[in-house]
């Protein structure tokens, strides 16, 4: 079985947004455990792609504002929000650097060729970090900024985008860490929603796919947690997603007579 197939030919409605989108309804989770919402957070995401427009579209749909976003050339910096309509147009359209966007945009917008976005945090008040470009792009000295800076969240949107020294950083400063294993799960679990419209001949519309892929982020969430909780470390999503993952892999195989 294929998936991440066109819509005419049997794909899912939601399947482009599903990574951002789950990695912001996981983070929205999150934050609900500390009184805290995106609701006029201020927020940084790396990278420009696919997974980072649809963070930072689900974050604007939250209420949230987005300052400032990445590509492999340097960071556009926007104090009033980034607009979004133009980063489309900018990077879905015109497959054009992100330095364009500063001439479009106006004086509310900088562009730092060869930036570090995670810098930001010691110049302007941040309260959650999205890393959704690469692989180990946020390591220990950005970790250390962003935690000494106020920042209550940092959520993978890539895969692994934080450094193993990062994660430490964040986890004794009692940063929210949100390991892509968990949060960045809404393209698989989109792909799987997928599988399940083919086999019964459906097609769902993209309000209640996205009703769905939002179920599916808020019981990853909820087991992470629960976990953490019942294994004395709460709030240690790290611990929660990874002990989880275990035991539903060892109950299986112990199911199957594997072990």
């Amino acid at each position: 079985m294929l998936t991440g197939k066109g819509v005419g030919w049997g794909g899912s409605l939601v399947r482009t947004e599903a990574t951002g989108y789950g990695a912001v309804v996981f983070a929205q989770r999150m934050l609900a455990t500390r009184g805290r919402s995106f609701d006029g957070a201020r927020v940084l995401v790396s990278g420009s792609g696919n997974v980072a427009l649809y963070a930072i579209q689900k974050v604007h749909q939250l209420g949230g504002t987005v300052v400032a976003c990445s590509d492999s050339s340097g960071v556009v910096y926007d104090r009033h929000g980034l607009d979004l309509d133009l980063l489309r147009q900018l990077k879905e359209v015109e497959r054009a650097r992100l330095s364009e966007y500063v001439s479009r945009r106006g004086p509310s917008a900088e562009y730092r060729a060869n930036g570090d976005i995670w810098a930001l945090a010691a110049e302007t008040p941040i309260d959650v970090a999205i890393p959704c470009a690469t692989q180990n792009e946020l390591d220990a000295t950005a970790a250390t900024t962003l935690a000494g800076n106020g920042v209550a969240a940092v959520v993978e949107g890539a895969n692994m985008p934080c450094t193993p020294e990062a994660v430490h950083v964040l986890r004794a400063a009692g940063v929210l860490f949100a390991p892509g294993k968990a949060a960045n799960a809404g393209g698989v679990a989109t792909s799987a929603l997928e599988m399940q419209q083919n086999a019964s001949r459906d097609a769902w519309t993209f309000e209640y796919a996205e009703q769905r892929l939002d179920e599916i982020m808020t019981s990853i969430h909820d087991s992470c947690a629960e976990t953490a909780e019942q294994y004395g470390a709460p709030g240690d999503y790290v611990l929660g997603a990874n002990v989880a993952g275990f035991v539903r892999v060892a109950d299986a195989m112990l199911a199957l007579g594997v072990i």
